[in-house]
């Protein structure tokens, strides 16, 4: 069956160079995102590049339209960023509110610098013993004792667990608090349209766009919470919040084919690519359920792509990694403690396939992984 979306997904980009699991760190691109890219990097070798940006315009706005669709909020919200770093980090460096936030104890060991970084206060939202956020209780913790924001990753990076986006997103509507939140893994996997006070993802994940491309999108109210300390705003030439996040040099490039793999992702329908992909997570756990050496952590039906595997017999996820790409041609990532420091205690092995998956390529790295251990 060549009508399926698996088989639309694969056509629809080069043939990989092995077994790609590995969509969690860097989705493949399709042929219509790089030549879009390439397209207007010629454009801007024949006109200027300043000249193409503005070409390129419906492109870009396009892109915006396209996130917003995801995210419940309006495209004139959204701005490109390199990624989703220096989008979180823009948004906590204008903050002009009390410098404190709720967030997982899980969470992304990146984000928590960023957090120290910028004077930001930490204090955890409660969870159960999986690491899923306790809806209730966090609803009575956040009426106790009121942050200047709560942060929430729907999705973490070392951990296939779906979080309560969408109850915990009516609860800081209720009690008046700005969620933000970090949809790297999140953004085109699970529903993230919630319209939060703000949202911030990566192109290069399971969007599949190019890397060194993100996005903020900014709720009108949060903006005014907002102070950016670069550009300034000049009286005889100002610029609006927004203009100023956005400010700088950019790759215009990038943004256009990051534009063009989102939407494509919407021509697919968001709830077709969320049901195979939580298909992809179920296939994996239970190819790699019964591996020697590895023990699968997330439950066989959680509603993921993201399988995490913690070694039982002392393999080295990082020389696992490295021994599967150079033998096998198989990718994925080696997860250290660095990705959640409260949270993650021993290294384990993410496999992160997306749509195209095959039975074969699961086989293949059960086959792979269980050699591995042996050896």
């Amino acid at each position: 069956m060549t009508d399926t979306l698996a088989e639309r997904w694969r056509a629809a980009r080069p043939k990989p160079a092995g077994v790609h699991l590995d969509s969690g760190a860097c989705s493949r691109q399709g042929f219509a995102a790089i030549d879009a890219a390439a397209q207007h990097a010629r454009h801007e070798a024949e006109v200027g590049g300043y000249v193409a940006l503005e070409a390129a315009a419906p492109v870009l706005d396009a892109g915006r339209a396209a996130v917003a669709a995801l995210t419940g909020l309006a495209a004139t919200d959204v701005v490109y960023t390199t990624g989703a770093n220096h989008a979180l980090n823009l948004l906590l460096n204008s903050w002009a509110g009390e410098r404190s936030v709720a967030c997982l104890p899980g969470e992304y060991g990146p984000n928590l610098a960023l957090m120290a970084l910028n004077g930001f206060r930490v204090s955890p939202l409660p969870v159960d013993e999986h690491g899923r956020l306790r809806v209730d209780a966090a609803a009575d913790a956040l009426r106790r004792d009121r942050p200047g924001l709560v942060h929430l990753t729907p999705l973490g990076s070392h951990r296939g667990l779906a979080q309560p986006l969408g109850p915990l997103a009516e609860i800081c509507r209720d009690l008046g608090l700005p969620l933000v939140v970090d949809a790297a893994q999140a953004l085109g996997h699970l529903d993230c349209a919630v319209a939060p006070a703000a949202i911030y993802s990566s192109s290069r994940k399971w969007l599949a766009g190019p890397r060194g491309v993100g996005v903020l999108a900014v709720r009108p109210d949060l903006i005014e919470a907002l102070r950016p300390r670069f550009p300034p705003s000049e009286p005889a030439a100002p610029l609006t919040v927004l203009q100023q996040l956005a400010h700088g040099e950019s790759n215009a490039a990038a943004h256009v084919g990051f534009s063009v793999a989102i939407g494509e992702h919407l021509a697919a329908g968001q709830a077709a690519v969320r049901a195979r992909l939580a298909e992809v997570g179920r296939q994996t756990r239970t190819a790699m359920a019964d591996v020697a050496g590895w023990r699968v952590v997330e439950p066989v039906d959680e509603p993921t792509a993201i399988t995490t595997l913690e070694p039982t017999g002392g393999a080295d996820p990082h020389r696992v990694r490295a021994w599967l790409i150079a033998e096998r041609g198989i990718v994925t990532t080696a997860c250290d403690a660095r990705r959640a420091p409260t949270e993650l205690t021993v290294p384990v092995l993410r496999l992160s396939p997306h749509v195209d998956v095959t039975p074969g390529d699961l086989e293949l790295a059960a086959a792979a992984l269980a050699d591995a251990a042996a050896g």
